[in-house]
Order: C-alpha cells, then structure tokens, then sequence
C-alpha cells in the first residue's frame, strides 16, 4: 500500500496543510525529530574526543535518530492499518512530511516582500527559506535565491519524502525526513560537526539520489506546459551542469530550473562571512532574476507537484490492476 499512500498523502497535504495553530498546539514532526538530533549531539559529540571517536558516535547516532522514529511509525501504521481507512488515516500522519502548500507561500513571500516593501523586506523574507548572508544580497541575487531555494526544497521537502512513503509506506517516510533533518542540523563541515555530522551528511547525499534526478525530470516535463519555460534548455542544462554543484543533488534540480528559465542559478554567495565559490546553472548570465521570474519558477513548480502527484495516482492504479488480476 506503500504508493497509495504516498499519492493519497500528497493529496491531503495539498489541500489542507500543516495548520500554524497545531504547530503552536502541538509542534511538528521536524521539530520532535529536531530535539532527539539535538541531545543525540549533546550527549554523543565530545569536543574532548578524537575525530575517529567522534566519527564513530556520529554513526552510531544515526541509527538511533532514523531507527528511533522508523519505529514509532511502524508501530503507529500497523495499529491504523487493521482500522477502517487505516489507509487514509495513515495519510493524515505521512502528510506531516511534505511541505507543497508551505514551500510555495515562503517562497512567493519573497516576491510579494520585493515589490511591495522593496529590498529590505525582500532579504527578510529570503533569510527565512535560505542559509546565505541576506544583507550581501541585491534585489537579483535575493530572487536568484528565492528560486534556488524552491527548486532544492521541492526535491528535499517534497520528492524525496513521498518517494520514500512509496518505497516503505510510513516508516520509509519517517526515516527520510529524520535523516534529512539531521544532515541540516549536523552535516556541516565545522569543527563542531565535520566529523559527527560525517555519517549523516554521507547518508543524506545517498538517499536523496533517486529523488534529485526525478525532480530534474518532473521540472523538465513541467516546462512543456508552462508558457515561457524550455523544456529543452532545462534538459541540456541538466545534462551539462547538473555535475558541476559541490552537491551531488542539489544540481539537479537547480540545472532543471535554470534552463526551464533561462537563468544562471547558483554560483559564489557568502555564508556567515565566508563566500562559497560555485559554479553558475545556467546560460542565463546576461539578464537578473526579477520578482516575474519566481512567479514564473512557482508556475513551474506547482506543475511539475501535478505531475508528481499524476506519476503516483498511475503507479497505484496499475498496482491495483495487478493485485485484482
């Protein structure tokens, strides 16, 4: 029931969401995941120790933040599972995973910020989806990155989650989104986590593989219904830029969206005072990103979401046609 359940939980989450009010109520998955990654790092990463040491504590910290919350929902998908629409039931639950109707609302914040309260308010509202230095951002680059963002985040908080839900029903869900969670809270290469955070940076690049390369094609199919977009400019730019990212996904994704648009996306940006040098998506040097463009990058998105959602409708109803036959 794994691909039903991805399909009926993308269809639950589009139409209602994660209400602000339950968040004030009761908090949200990503955030009990967060407080389980936090004491796993207080407790297990010992400045004291050696990077062997740590490295070990860090593996050994990722098996418990993934197999901790695989298990609760495995036990909490059996229980609704021998109920009347345990299926739909089980939906609400995996619905906490994706993020559709919020990604699409921070990320036209920020043209909605750009054009009505200018290039103040435009950084403000980007500094809430992006990790880079807000205030070295002109009105492009903060549009560049409301883009980047929203091409990254659809294959992160929305892709990969249903992909696993349709591998391994709720648990498969649940273990993505924990390990995610971790590779953004101690997959960086600081001092404090360059060795704890190793394990879940690596395993966090792998399980996001199969998702990264399917956004880049739903992005590219997408554009063939969206007036202005090129599918074939997304596909060649996929193909010759996508590699380049010091990410082995977020190229993707980003190359997709680059070349549907006709933009240069990416390249050097500053985080926290230190300028990260990569390399531009894109042919799309000659003219800025404008507020138009993320309107545009939305369009595109919420088509290629349809289509995400069409892919997962024809995968359970041709299972379903199996299972009758």
């Amino acid at each position: 029931m794994s691909a039903p359940l991805a399909f009926l939980s993308l269809l639950v989450e589009l139409a209602f969401g994660y209400p602000d009010r339950l968040v004030r109520a009761i908090g949200h998955p990503v955030i009990w995941i967060g407080h389980l990654i936090s004491l796993l790092d207080r407790t297990l990463n010992r400045a004291t120790a050696s990077d062997t040491t740590r490295r070990f504590w860090g593996c050994i910290a990722l098996i418990l933040l993934v197999g901790i919350p695989a298990g609760i929902a495995f036990a909490l998908a059996s229980l609704l599972g021998a109920l009347p629409f345990g299926i739909l039931l089980t939906a609400v639950l995996a619905c906490t995973l994706l993020a559709q109707r919020s990604l699409a609302s921070h990320v036209k914040a920020v043209a909605e910020a750009l054009d009505r309260e200018g290039l103040s308010a435009g950084r403000r509202a980007v500094s809430m989806i992006v990790g880079r230095d807000p205030e070295e951002l002109d009105e492009a680059a903060v549009c560049r990155a409301a883009i980047e963002s929203l091409a990254e985040n659809f294959s992160d908080g929305i892709v990969a989650p249903a992909f696993w839900l349709g591998v391994g029903g709720l648990p498969g869900g649940v273990s993505y989104k924990a390990a995610n969670t971790a590779d953004s809270m101690i997959g960086h290469r600081t001092p404090k986590h360059l060795a704890f955070g190793w394990a879940a940076a690596r395993f966090d690049d792998l399980i996001n593989l199969p998702a990264s390369r399917l956004t880049a094609l739903l992005l590219v199919a997408a554009a063939c219904f969206v007036p202005g977009a090129s599918p074939g400019a997304a596909w060649r730019t996929v193909l010759r830029d996508a590699k380049k990212h010091r990410s082995p996904n977020a190229g993707w994704p980003e190359a997709a969206m680059a070349g549907a648009l006709g933009l240069a996306l990416n390249g050097p940006r500053a985080y926290g005072g230190v300028v990260v040098k990569d390399a531009f998506m894109g042919e799309g040097g000659r003219r800025e990103a404008t507020t138009a463009d993320i309107l545009r990058a939305l369009r595109l998105y919420w088509t290629a979401d349809a289509l995400l959602i069409v892919l997962f409708a024809l995968i359970a109803a041709l299972l379903h046609l199996n299972w009758s036959h």
